[in-house]
């Protein structure tokens, strides 16, 4: 584990906050400067095994400070950066003798691993490296050195020490949470609770008992008081995953909330002052959803003060490298035994368009770490295990870019086309419910283990209701519980 010291010199805060906080993580000791004449103190000290340096500081430009500290010190390696991405400055900065220079908006993993090479001391990376190449992901929450990615990084340090409210916005599966996470990681609320509540999962009749919790006695089965997200994180970050599915009447309350400071148990009377910053996420088009009158158009600026766009993976493919080794070692630390990608075998899956996005991925590869014995996973490997459903990558494209409303008016509209000038047999109203009352049932039963009473808790229906429709449904699930 590295001990090293490294010296940081910026005048930006959060690129200071970001870099001490990255750096110990990773199991280096950072002490940072905003200005350039510390950091002269402290090198002609002899303190620090590194220096990390923006170029424009209040003081003195670190173009001028660099041949001092390298004819003191010359064996003390200096990364610079700059956001004056230009070639003269990355000229200038190999002219002045500094081992490494990087653009920003940075990309922490790349500066891990330039770290690490410059301790070693090796000039540049073997041609066999992509190993080391990955080595310190897992000790980052965000993985991916795209130009899109580089945008979100940047979003986060810009905001990451305020309050305002951010929406994140991206397809399923993207790693939209991770973003929300790695916001309150890196926010003044670290020490805080992180609390995520996902709207599409929870009955729409519960929303605002679970959001603001409710008193005894407050509806049908409120036996006691209940704590609310919001009381639960309190100080912290709530993180609303899939606003959109929100219904109207919790929109109003949390507007309110959001303008106030303040709300009340469902059932309560007693104001409850809130200290919560506010993290939304959707994979919908709000716009749309306003437009139809399902989303509150006020409520939607109150929550996009700042908002961040997750790529899907196929927009970001050569991030794949990074993110499929990262899910090896994650493999591994889950029992699996150690392999790697040979070169061929990323391109293939880079191929892909992975409907799924990243959490199709990760899926993808621990199926492969888990059925394929051989160390090194082939290009043979991936494309086997990518064949093996030819169709599915169409059919999830669709899927994952609809909306299930639209998605069922669609397989409707082929329906009725399928019948030409003719129309199909009566009772289709009937034929439909039955033909999506069961694979719901079926889900429920499944998210929850085959437990009744949380299924019919999480279907928003009576655990009677739920037992006849198993019977009538003939539903088979092996863990039936009551």
């Amino acid at each position: 584990m590295p001990t090293n010291e490294i010296l940081i010199a910026d005048d930006d805060a959060s690129i200071r906050t970001v870099l001490i906080q990255a750096l110990s993580r990773a199991g280096y000791s950072p002490r940072a400067t905003s200005n350039a004449s510390t950091l002269w103190r402290w090198a002609q000290a002899g303190e620090g095994d590194l220096i990390i340096t923006d170029v424009v500081m209040p003081d003195e430009n670190a173009f001028n400070l660099i041949p001092k500290i390298k004819k003191q010190r010359p064996e003390l390696p200096i990364i610079v950066m700059s956001a004056e991405n230009t070639i003269m400055t990355a000229i200038t900065a190999s002219e002045k003798g500094a081992f490494e220079y990087l653009p920003k908006p940075f990309d922490l993993k790349e500066l891990l691993n330039v770290i690490e090479r410059a301790l070693e001391g090796a000039a540049q990376k073997s041609n066999h490296s992509q190993e080391i190449d990955h080595q310190d992901s897992d000790q980052l929450p965000l993985i991916g050195r795209s130009t899109s990615m580089q945008d979100i990084y940047r979003v986060i340090a810009r905001v990451m020490k305020t309050d305002l409210s951010v929406m994140i916005r991206g397809e399923s599966g993207t790693g939209k949470e991770l973003v929300a996470r790695a916001l309150h990681d890196f926010s003044n609320r670290v020490t805080g609770p992180f609390v995520a509540i996902n709207m599409a999962a929870i009955p729409r009749e519960l929303i605002e008992s679970e959001l603001f919790g409710h008193e005894k006695g407050a509806f049908t089965g409120a036996q006691g008081r209940h704590i609310g997200r919001f009381e639960q994180a309190e100080g912290g970050t709530l993180f609303l995953d899939e606003i959109g599915d929100m219904p109207l009447e919790a929109q109003t309350r949390l507007l309110r909330v959001l303008q106030e400071g303040e709300y009340t148990r469902v059932g309560g009377r007693v104001p409850i002052q809130t200290d919560v910053r506010i993290v939304a996420a959707t994979h919908r088009d709000l716009q749309k959803l306003i437009q139809a009158g399902t989303f509150r158009e006020d409520l939607y600026y109150r929550l996009n003060v700042v908002p961040i766009n997750v790529p899907p993976l196929r927009a970001r493919l050569d991030d794949i490298s990074d993110l499929a080794h990262h899910f090896l070692r994650k493999a591994e630390t889950q029992g699996l035994p150690s392999k790697h990608f040979e070169a061929d075998a990323i391109k293939s899956m880079q191929a892909y368009q992975w409907p799924g996005n990243v959490r199709e991925l990760e899926n993808f590869v621990h199926r492969i770490a888990a059925l394929h014995p051989e160390e090194t996973i082939t290009k043979a490997v991936v494309k086997e295990e990518l064949n093996n459903n030819p169709a599915l990558e169409e059919r999830l494209m669709d899927e994952a870019e609809t909306s299930l409303p639209d998605f069922v008016a669609n397989h409707l509209q082929k329906y009725f086309s399928s019948f030409g000038t003719d129309l199909p047999p009566d009772g289709l109203y009937e034929r439909l419910i039955k033909d999506v009352e069961k694979p719901l049932l079926i889900a429920a039963l499944a998210a929850t283990n085959g437990n009744q009473i949380k299924a019919s808790s999480l279907l928003g229906i009576n655990r009677n209701t739920l037992r006849k429709k198993i019977k009538e449904l003939d539903i088979q699930f092996k863990t039936l519980r009551q």
